[in-house]
C-alpha cells in the first residue's frame, strides 16, 4: 500500500535529523540516573527536570510530580482541533538505570555516550541505559516531534509518563497510578521497554508473567547444636527445609501447590501450532549458558514455559555454617528465597497463601516457620492477539522491518504492565527495539543506532496506521 504523503515527509526527517536526534538522546543519556542509590536522588531529579522542558519543547504542557520514590514526569500534549472521539494513549517510559558495578569492566564511561562503529559498520551508541529504557523511549518521542514537525496534529490524545523506579521498587509508581486513575484513563498504553524477536525481526509482546516473592525461614533448636551430641535426635531445619522445597515439584515438574494452576487457560492447539513455527532453538538457548538438557514442566517446549507457564524457583538457601574449613553443628535455622512467575488467570495472593500452607504441612512438629513478602502483588498481563492496536502494531512493523513481527510474550516481568490493567483498566501494546547483544544491565550497555533510528519509524508508522483509522 502507498505511503500517505504526511508519513512520507516524516520518515524523510526522521532520516535528516538522525544526528541531531542522536546528540539530544546522549544529553540524557549523560545523566546519573540510578533510581536505588541515595547519592544518584539528586540526579534522578535533574534527569527528571530535564524531561519536562523536552517536552515543554515538543509541545505538551508537562509537570514533575513527587512521589514516594523518584519524580514522575507527566506531559499532556497540546493538539488545537483534535477531535474530542479521538482516543487516548498513554505512553509509559523510564528515566532510571542500573548501578553501572563493576565500572571496571566498562570499556567506555556509562555515561559518556560514546558511539563505536564496528567492524559490521553497524554504529552502537555505549551506555547506560542506552537500551533501557532512555534510548527505547525517546524513539517515540522522536516520532512524535518528526510528525508535528510536518504540520499534522496526532491521531489521539497523547499523555505521556515517564517515572524513575522501574528499576527498584515499582510499588511508588504504582501509588501514583492509582492516584491518578480517574484523570489518566487511557484508551490504550503504549510501553517501550521490550526488545527485538532476533536481530532483524521485530516482536510485538502480548503477555507478561507476573512475579510474587516470598522467604521462608525454619527454626528448629534455640541455638546452634553439636552434631556428635545431637545429630539424629534433634530436628535439623536444613533437612527439613530441603525436603519441603524439593516437594513443590513432582517428577514431571509441575508445581504441587494445591491450586496453583487454578484458572490457567488450556493452551490451545492454534498457539502450540504458531510457536512451534517460530522455530525456537533451545539446544542453542541452553547452550549459551553451558546447559544441554530441558528441565521444567514436562509436555511443554522451552518456549511455551517461558511465555505461557508458571514456575515456583528457589532462588538462594542459606543455614549453618558455610565459612571455610569444617563446624560440625546443626544449624538452628535455615532460609530459602523463592518467586513464583505467574501467567494470567492465577491470583498472586491466593498463590502466596497456598505456598505458605504448603510449607507449613511439610514442617516436622519440633519446628516453626516464618516467612518475609519480598514483593507485593505483581498480576501477569495478556493481551489478546486480536486487538485492533495489534493490528495497526503489526502492519506499521512489517512496512518498516520487511517482515511480518512476532506476536510472542515475556518470560520477565514489566509491573507498570499490571498496575495499568488494574488500576485504569487499560490494555498495553508493547513493541521495543532492543538486541539481545545491548548488554541490558550489564558492562558496556549499548543501543544501535540502526535500531534507535527504525524503531523512530516504526513509532511514525503506527501513527500513520492509527490516523488512517485502522484502530477503529
Amino acid at each position: 500500500m502507498a505511503m500517505m504523503p504526511r508519513l512520507t515527509a516524516v520518515l524523510d526527517r526522521l532520516d535528516r535529523h538522525l544526528p541531531q536526534t542522536l546528540e539530544t538522546l546522549k544529553d540524557f543519556l549523560r545523566f546519573p540516573s540510578i533510581g536505588t542509590d541515595p547519592a544518584h536522588h539528586a540526579d534522578c531529579r535533574a534527569t527528571a527536570e530535564w524531561m519536562k522542558r523536552h517536552l515543554e519543547a515538543l509541545g505538551f504542557t508537562a509537570a514533575l510530580h513527587d512521589t514516594t520514590g523518584q519524580p514522575v514526569v507527566l506531559g499532556e500534549l497540546v493538539q488545537p482541533g483534535l477531535p474530542a472521539a479521538a482516543p487516548h494513549v498513554l505512553f509509559y517510559g523510564h528515566y532510571d538505570v542500573q548501578p553501572v558495578d563493576p565500572l571496571a569492566l566498562w570499556t567506555h564511561p556509562p555515561f559518556a555516550p560514546t558511539l563505536v562503529k564496528g567492524e559490521d559498520g553497524r554504529e552502537r551508541l555505549y551506555a547506560r541505559g542506552a537500551a533501557d529504557d532512555k534510548g527505547q523511549l525517546m524513539t517515540f518521542l522522536a516520532a512524535v516531534a518528526a510528525w508535528r514537525a510536518e504540520g499534522g496534529i496526532l491521531p489521539f490524545r497523547l499523555t505521556v509518563l515517564i517515572e524513575g523506579d522501574e528499576e527498584g521498587d515499582s510499588h511508588h509508581l504504582e501509588r501514583f497510578v492509582a492516584a491518578h486513575a480517574k484523570t489518566l484513563k487511557p484508551d490504550i498504553c503504549f510501553i517501550c521497554d521490550t526488545g527485538l524477536w532476533d536481530d532483524d525481526t521485530p516482536l510485538i509482546c502480548t503477555s507478561l508473567r507476573g512475579c510474587i516473592a516470598d522467604e521462608v525461614t525454619i527454626t528448629g533448636p534455640r541455638i546452634d547444636l553439636h552434631s556428635g551430641y545431637y545429630g539424629g535426635p534433634a530436628a535439623n531445619p536444613l533437612h527439613a527445609l530441603s525436603a519441603a522445597l524439593a516437594a513443590l515439584h513432582d517428577k514431571n515438574g509441575r508445581v504441587t501447590i494445591p491450586g496453583f494452576y487454578d484458572g490457567i487457560a488450556k493452551l490451545t492447539p492454534r498457539r502450540r501450532k504458531e510457536l512451534q513455527a517460530l522455530r525456537f532453538n533451545t539446544r542453542k538457548y541452553l547452550g549459551d549458558v553451558g546447559l544441554k538438557i530441558p528441565a521444567g514442566e514436562r509436555g511443554y517446549t522451552a518456549l511455551e514455559q517461558i511465555w505461557l507457564r508458571p514456575t515456583a524457583e528457589v532462588n538462594g538457601m542459606t543455614g549453618g555454617y558455610t565459612g571455610e574449613g569444617s563446624k560440625t553443628v546443626l544449624p538452628s535455622k535455615a532460609s530459602a528465597k523463592l518467586t513464583f512467575r505467574l501467567v494470567a488467570g492465577q491470583n498472586p495472593a491466593l498463590i502466596r497463601k497456598n505456598f505458605r500452607a504448603f510449607i507449613k504441612a511439610q514442617l516436622p512438629r519440633d519446628c516453626t516457620v516464618t516467612f518475609d513478602n519480598q514483593t507485593h502483588d505483581n498480576h501477569a498481563v495478556l493481551l489478546s492477539s486480536d486487538s485492533p492496536w495489534i493490528a495497526a502494531a503489526a502492519r506499521a512493523l512489517k512496512d518498516e522491518w520487511g517482515r511480518k513481527p512476532v506476536i510472542g510474550g515475556e518470560g520477565g516481568s514489566i509491573p507498570v504492565a499490571g498496575a495499568f490493567a488494574r488500576h485504569l483498566k487499560a490494555d498495553s501494546l508493547l513493541m521495543g527495539f532492543s538486541r539481545a547483544s545491548d548488554a541490558v544491565h550489564s558492562p558496556d550497555e549499548k543501543y544501535d543506532v540502526d535500531c534507535f533510528h527504525r524503531g523512530a519509524r516504526s513509532w511514525a508508522r503506527l501513527i500513520a496506521a492509527l490516523a488512517e483509522g485502522v484502530s477503529s
